[in-house]
Formats: structure tokens, C-alpha cells, sequence
């Protein structure tokens, strides 16, 4: 018989909140529950999670995560260019 550990260790559940992956994974789930609640209140019913992300995926997925890649990408250039023309302080 197989015997698994009672508890994950603390590390291994830190590092996946902190992957990129995660994050991600976490953005779109706050949008796609946007959805829900902006076309629930449009259509003055509940219309469930599975509607709203098949809804969401097929309107608004493609340019959310183009317009997330540019913001990231933005923040990632200012970044590197605030990095290199901050003076190093010893």
C-alpha cells in the first residue's frame, strides 16, 4: 500500500502561487467571473461559470490576453530602462 505524505511541504505550495502559470491562470479566472457577473446582471439571471467561459473564450480571451502580453511587455521594457539609467548607490 501506497502511503502519502499528510502534508505537501510548504515550499513546493509557495512556489506554485508564484509561477507565472499560476498567475495567469488566476487573472483569467478573475476576468471570466467578471463576465459572469456583468452578463448575469445584463440578462438578470444567473447564467453559471461554464457559460460565462465558453462566452468569454469565444469574445473576449484572444484580445485580453493580447492586451495583457503588451502591458506586460510595457512594464518589462520601462523596467530594464528604469534599471539602467537609475545610478548604482553603494
Amino acid at each position: 500500500m501506497t502511503q502519502f505524505p499528510a502534508k505537501e511541504p510548504e515550499t513546493s505550495h509557495e512556489f506554485v502561487k508564484r509561477s507565472s502559470l499560476y498567475q495567469e491562470f488566476l487573472a483569467e479566472r478573475e476576468e471570466i467571473l467578471r463576465h459572469k457577473w456583468i452578463e448575469s446582471e445584463r440578462l438578470g439571471y444567473d447564467i453559471g461559470f461554464e457559460r460565462a467561459l465558453l462566452d468569454w473564450i469565444r469574445k473576449h480571451r484572444e484580445s485580453w490576453r493580447s492586451a495583457r502580453r503588451a502591458a506586460q511587455t510595457g512594464q518589462a521594457a520601462s523596467g530594464k530602462a528604469e534599471a539602467s539609467t537609475t545610478p548604482k548607490q553603494n
